[in-house]
């Protein structure tokens, strides 16, 4: 146990690390994250590298520095290549365009269904029926791409809705035909 918290995460060149009053800062050439963490955790950053340590060996603190470790990385890959999550709309009639920075939504409902990227997210639509959502927050762009999908989630009966590219959609089958038997009443 614990191993993803003993591993050290080499900074790149462009990457700059600043500890903070018990927040890291991590600036680079697509932006500037900052994440509080939990003093059971300490992080050092030193010879181009940065480690997470804790002082106690329970299960809490490992689980707590793998966690940070992972974050720190997820913050470095953010800065320097970002993050971006691919839906795809299925369905007669259902598209998505952009209105300025908003991304506007025409899925099945007698309104379209509009999205304001939050702070550091960017939306591209191509084809009319293929989202693309960008940024450098990896948790951010997950959860805009999560709430775009809620807003008409996939059906099991004909497959309509929003989902992630690449996803598998269980489909159930129908009613089945009334077999006629031919007996009377």
């Amino acid at each position: 146990m614990g191993r993803i918290g003993k591993r050290a995460l080499v900074i790149p060149s462009g990457v700059d690390i600043k500890l903070i009053d018990g927040t890291i800062q991590v600036k680079g050439p697509k932006g500037t994250l900052v994440q509080a963490y939990d003093p059971k955790v300490s992080i050092k950053v030193e010879s181009g590298k940065v480690m997470t340590l804790t002082a106690a060996a329970d299960g809490e603190s490992l689980a707590m520095q793998g966690l940070y470790n992972s974050l720190v990385k997820n913050m470095i890959t953010g800065v320097t290549a970002g993050f971006e999550k691919d839906l795809e709309m299925v369905g007669v009639g259902y598209r998505a365009q952009m209105q300025g920075k908003k991304l506007s939504l025409s899925a099945g409902f007698s309104h379209p269904v509009e999205f304001d990227p939050p702070p550091g997210i960017e939306f591209a639509v191509t084809g009319n029926t293929k989202i693309k959502i960008k940024g450098t927050d990896r948790q951010v762009v997950g959860q805009v791409a999560a709430n775009i999908r809620a807003a008409r989630e996939v059906e099991p009966y004909k497959g309509k809705g929003i989902k992630y590219a690449g996803e598998i959609v269980r489909r159930k089958a129908g009613k089945a035909a009334k077999a006629t038997t031919g007996g009377g009443a």
